[in-house]
């Protein structure tokens, strides 16, 4: 009974001896790749099966021997005999057999092929690995890397990961198929099978498996590859052609990279070291395997999708480039705390003004992301509406502070904007600086006062009267005029800049940005980012904008004034005047229209307005003509009918000139007109 039982056991049994020489198998054992028993007989473990680590499973029977204790579960993997291109794995078990005496005989053993549960155990621990090692940022490059490097030695010898030009663009799928490679791996250093490099196109034969999963979506097996087929590759720019023979790729798997019914591009799995053919196990695990990368390339594409959707918004809300002006000579540096989408609160401007002037701006809206943004880009756009009515700092404040408060109470927004896109609390300050006499005027609505460096290098704060935050309500704004030397530099911030992390003391953030702004830089560039990068971390907590304005003079030769008596028979000297003005700054193809200009001003002011009138021309990148009176009335734009006398003189200047209108001053007005030196009247 005993001897039925081991030889028509379905589990390998065998006895060796002392020597580990084979005594006795039993039939079962011939399954194994060990040939008959009687072939097995004297011979040691590593002669039976010399594709297993002999020497490991020996060491486990002499250590049944010399201790009697049993050893039970051994696991080992190798390459049996009958299948030496296959790897398989056993369970073995080991008991000594004493004889009557209890002196050791030999050992007794068990053999169970347990490969199914092997591959079992490392499919899932590849799975396990892909969820915890793909998908770790963002980037859809990096993902599909990733993706190559989970599958590659456990799964594959060599992998190829392609996605559409649309999705790695992160905008939506297109009809036009163009894959890149997006990452690539394999078990031989620096990837000798690569065809094409990591972000160049990779073309493929019309037809060939590549495109067809990718259009259909259905995943392919090919056991055995054509040898002297060139990877389905064709027109690839700077690529080499290579057959499947020249690679050594001799098996393969095409998997399509879908993800909530799209297909984002195609996965390659080739076989080259390992001669087993991939099978419908591999398959499986290849589709798990690229399923898991889809989401996470989907999670990524449409975050770059979305963040690209984002910075667009932000481009269109922030300047493109400061505008070219002789005023001043300006920089800016911004850097938001929102790293994932890049959308902050903060933001600058540089606007031109009437009479070679700018006005500079830096404000803040409270919070981060898109919501701020917007919120941003309607005060920026508001401040450059109130701009152009060349209102006094102060008052574009005050109708600041009105429109925002007004927009709070329609939008029914409470005390703390957190959560929508209002502009109530936003901090403001304002700068207009004139070339012509270096007089700068500025106010702020809970906003950092902005510094000066001087051009010794010094740097001081302007005691700048801090008005409330914008439609939160408070006494009106206050503003204040200083003279700057031609070479000083102003610094206009956000309080970003004055703290950072949780540091709060203001005097501290001053000293702070005292010291960097004292350090010399080669450019206002450089000195710019310098001072961003010196008080701002890599991730700040608040988000961040400095725009600094080296300030110019305009020469003597730039500007002409000329006080003209309040008689209507001066005009015409006032336009002769001006053109040999012109003709000294070499202008003389201007004189026509400048004289038809200066006419109708200086005869409108003298007609309407009283006290004195003053002519002004200002040569800088335009040709601007001022005439200056006390009265407070504006001019207006009238069409007069074919039938009436007067009424044309505005409408005259409004077609010669590029722009025109009137700013007010404390002493009157100033009616102005603009012609672009670029473009000559014909």
């Amino acid at each position: 009974m005993l001897e039925q039982m081991v030889t028509r056991s379905p589990i390998g049994i065998a006895i060796v001896d002392t020597d580990l020489r084979c005594v006795w198998s039993n039939p079962a054992l011939e399954q194994f790749g060990s040939g008959p028993a009687q072939r097995r007989l004297g011979l040691r473990f590593a002669e039976i099966q010399p594709g297993l680590d002999a020497e490991a499973i020996e060491a486990q029977m002499r250590h049944v021997l010399e201790t009697g204790e049993r050893v039970v579960g051994y696991e080992h993997v190798g390459r049996v005999r009958s299948a030496p291109h296959r790897e398989t794995a056993h369970t073995m078990s080991f008991t000594r057999i004493d004889d009557d005496r209890g002196h050791p005989m030999g050992v007794y053993y068990t053999v169970v092929d347990i490969t199914e549960r092997h591959r079992a155990r490392q499919r899932l621990a590849l799975l396990d690995r892909a969820g915890e090692y793909i998908g770790r940022s963002l980037d859809i490059r990096r993902t599909a890397q990733e993706l190559a490097d989970v599958a590659v030695p456990a799964l594959a010898d060599y992998i190829t990961v392609d996605l559409l030009e649309s999705v790695l663009r992160g905008a939506e799928p297109t009809t036009r198929v163009t894959l890149l490679r997006a990452g690539q791996q394999s078990v031989n250093e620096g990837v000798p099978e690569a065809v094409v490099e990591v972000g160049e196109v990779a073309a493929y034969r019309p037809g060939s498996p590549p495109l067809r999963c990718l259009a259909e979506g259905v995943p392919l097996r090919e056991e055995r590859l054509d040898p002297l087929a060139a990877e389905w590759a064709t027109d690839i720019p700077g690529g080499r052609q290579a057959t499947f023979l020249e690679l050594g790729l001799h098996s393969v798997l095409v998997v399509p990279i879908r993800a909530r019914g799209a297909t984002l591009g195609v996965a390659t799995f080739f076989r080259r070291r390992r001669q087993e053919p991939f099978d419908e196990d591999d398959l499986n695990l290849a589709e798990d395997l690229v399923s898991r990368a889809a989401v996470c390339v989907d999670n990524a594409w449409r975050y770059t999708r979305e963040r690209e959707a984002a910075l667009v918004l932000q481009r269109s809300l922030l300047p493109h480039r400061l505008s070219e002006q002789d005023a001043v000579e300006v920089t800016a540096c911004y850097r938001p705390a929102d790293e994932l989408t890049g959308l902050g609160g903060d933001w600058y401007d540089l606007i031109p003004l009437s009479g070679a002037r700018v006005a500079l701006v830096v404000g803040e809206v409270p919070g981060h992301g898109i919501r701020a943004a917007a919120a941003m880009g309607r005060l920026r756009t508001a401040v450059r509406t109130l701009a152009a009515l060349d209102l006094p700092p102060e008052e574009v404040l005050g109708h600041l502070d009105d429109l925002v408060a007004r927009t709070a109470r329609e939008e029914g927004v409470g005390p703390e904007p957190e959560d929508t896109d209002s502009a109530r609390g936003s901090g403001c300050v304002y700068v207009v600086y004139d070339p012509v006499d270096g007089q700068c005027t500025m106010a702020a609505a809970g906003h950092p006062a902005p510094a000066v460096i001087m051009p010794d290098g010094t740097v001081a704060f302007v005691d700048l009267p801090q008005g409330p935050s914008l439609g939160v309500g408070g006494p009106p704004f206050e503003s204040v005029e200083l003279a700057l030397a031609e070479g000083s530099t102003l610094a206009l911030h956000t309080d970003g800049l004055l703290a950072r992390g949780k540091e709060g003391a203001a005097d501290t953030g001053r000293n702070r940005l005292r010291e960097a702004l004292e350090r010399s830089a080669s450019s206002l560039d450089l000195r710019c980012r310098a001072v961003v990068d010196a008080l701002a971390p890599a991730r700040p907590h608040d988000d961040v904008a400095l725009l600094m304005a080296r300030t110019r003079l305009l020469g003597p030769d730039q500007v002409a004034d000329w006080d003209v008596p309040v008689d209507p028979a001066r005009v015409a000297e006032a336009r002769k005047t001006a053109s040999r003005q012109l003709t000294e700054w070499g202008l003389e193809e201007f004189a026509f229209t400048t004289e038809l200009v200066v006419s109708e001003l200086v005869t409108n002011a003298i007609r309407h307005a009283v006290g004195p009138v003053r002519l002004r021309l200002i040569r800088e990148r335009s040709l601007i003509c001022e005439v200056f009176d006390s009265g407070d009335t504006a001019p207006h734009l009238r069409h007069p009918r074919t039938t009436d006398e007067g009424g044309r003189g505005l409408l005259l200047v409004s077609q010669f000139a590029r722009r025109w209108g009137t700013r007010f001053v404390p002493e009157g007005k100033i009616i102005w007109a603009e012609q672009s030196l670029a473009d000559p009247p014909d």
